[in-house]
C-alpha cells in the first residue's frame, strides 16, 4: 500500500508580498543595484528582480526610481519631485536661500544619514560618483534649471551642485568648524548668496560650448 505524499513544508517560491518586508527587501536591493551600476544603469526591473518581486512594487512603495534612490542610497527623507515643487513655490530671488536651507535641514534631520559614507567612496568607487551626480543634478537642479529657464543650465547646475556636496562634506564627512556645527540660519545666510549667484546671477565671461 502506497504512503500518501505528504505537503511539502519548504519556503514557498514566487514573488514577495506587498508588505513591509517588500519595502525593506527594495531597498536592500536598490543599494546593491546603484553601487553597481550607477544611477542610470540601474533599473527598476533590475532592483525589483533582486528583492524577489515586481516592477510595480517599486511605485507602489517609492513613486520613482530617483525617489527609491534618495531613500535607499543617500537616505534623503523626502521625495525628490515634492522638494523640486516646494523649492520652487516662491521668489526666484530667494531661491538659492530655500535650496541650502532644505538640504541642509533635511540632513540633519538624519545627521547626514548615508552621505559621509557615500561621499568617501566617490574617490574609489566611480558609480558612487556617478549616482550621486546623475540624482543630484538630472532629478534635481537640472529640473530646476529648466524652470526657471536660466542660461547656460548646465554648468549651473553643476556649479550649484559643486556647493550642495562641499557643504555635505564640510558638515558631515571631514567637519569643518565653526561650520560643522553651524545652525541651519547661519549656513543659510552664509552660503545663499553663492548659490543664488550661481543659479541666476552673472557668470561672467562664460562660453557658448
Amino acid at each position: 500500500m502506497s504512503t500518501p505524499e505528504q505537503p511539502k513544508t519548504g519556503k514557498r517560491r514566487g514573488r514577495r508580498p506587498a508588505g513591509q518586508d517588500t519595502r525593506t527587501a527594495l531597498l536592500d536591493a536598490a543599494r546593491v543595484e546603484f553601487s553597481e551600476n550607477g544611477y542610470e544603469g540601474a533599473t527598476v526591473r533590475a532592483i525589483a528582480a533582486r528583492a524577489g518581486t515586481d516592477a510595480a512594487m517599486v511605485n507602489h512603495w517609492f513613486g520613482s526610481k530617483e525617489s527609491l534612490f534618495a531613500q535607499a542610497v543617500l537616505q534623503l527623507p523626502f521625495n525628490p519631485q515634492d522638494v523640486i515643487t516646494e523649492l520652487l513655490d516662491g521668489d526666484v530671488d530667494t531661491l538659492g536661500e530655500r535650496i541650502i536651507r532644505r538640504f541642509v535641514t533635511a540632513w540633519d534631520s538624519t545627521a547626514g544619514g548615508t552621505f559621509p559614507a557615500l561621499v568617501r567612496s566617490l574617490a574609489s568607487h566611480d558609480q558612487a560618483a556617478i549616482g550621486l551626480r546623475d540624482f543630484m543634478i538630472a532629478n534635481i537642479l537640472d529640473r530646476i534649471m529648466s524652470r526657471i529657464e536660466a542660461d547656460h543650465p548646465q554648468l549651473r547646475a553643476t556649479l550649484c551642485a559643486s556647493q550642495l556636496i562641499g557643504i555635505g562634506m564640510a558638515r558631515y564627512v571631514a567637519p569643518f568648524e565653526p561650520l560643522g556645527s553651524a545652525d541651519v540660519e547661519t549656513v543659510a545666510a552664509a552660503v545663499a548668496p553663492t548659490l543664488q549667484r550661481y543659479l541666476t546671477g552673472d557668470l561672467g565671461s562664460v562660453s557658448s560650448n
